[in-house]
């Protein structure tokens, strides 16, 4: 795997993963960026929401539920300190279903934490990390219409 960040001006540079995809990042304005694009610890949560929604989505399939939508939300605190690495990061999960399990979807959210995200691993290593989950059984929500 590769990836590479070419700075373009100011504080922003084009990222380039190894499979062809570009993204722009920058800074904010107060430290030499123009704001027109994401900042590069962002990237690392988005990767992280990415990583593990994939996990629950693919682990959830695999277990033949019936998976409709899956949003999953992080918000993280840094330290105050260089190096401002993340000290606690919150994962929120969203996942949507026709007769969703809500055992099966713990256990994947589980899963994907404990064994299978690389992101949320390598991140779990300075940061402490907690999930909450909520399940929508789109099955039950059409009963009670």
């Amino acid at each position: 795997m590769k990836a590479r960040a070419k700075w373009v001006e100011g504080m922003a540079f084009m990222g380039e993963a190894g499979s062809g995809h570009a993204v722009m990042m920058d800074g904010a304005p107060e430290y030499g960026g123009r704001n027109i694009g994401t900042r590069p610890m962002e990237m690392l949560l988005i990767g992280l929401a990415g990583c593990t929604g994939f996990d629950v989505v693919q682990i959830l399939k695999k277990g033949r539920e019936s998976v409709t939508g899956c949003e999953v939300e992080v918000e993280a605190e840094r330290a105050s300190e260089d190096p401002k690495v993340f000290t606690r990061i919150h994962i929120a999960y969203r996942v949507s279903g026709r007769g969703l399990s809500q055992a099966k979807a713990e256990r994947a959210v589980t899963l994907s934490k404990e064994k299978y995200c690389s992101a949320s691993i390598m991140l779990g290593a300075t940061a402490e990390m907690t999930t909450s989950l909520v399940v929508i059984d789109e099955l039950q929500q059409e009963a009670a219409e």
